[in-house]
């Protein structure tokens, strides 16, 4: 096991995300709702995009960018 040296912004993050979800008791119901509820608050406008559809498993994933002629 490799020890990687801690990105101190890292470690906010997660110390804060974890004080956040105690207050909840880590339920993640709870820790929904309060976001949701936080997000309603803010009066800021949130961008709900629609689901991608899932590719079924005998086709080839589709690529992004130039298309490349195949010969």
């Amino acid at each position: 096991m490799s020890t990687q040296p801690t990105d101190p912004i890292i470690s906010e993050v997660r110390s804060v995300r974890d004080a956040h979800a105690s207050r909840f008791r880590y339920d993640l119901s709870a820790i929904f709702r309060n976001i949701r509820a936080m997000q309603d608050e803010s009066g800021r406008k949130y961008v709900c995009l629609p689901s991608r559809p899932v590719a079924s498993s005998g086709t080839k994933p589709q690529r992004h960018g130039k298309r490349v002629s195949e010969s």
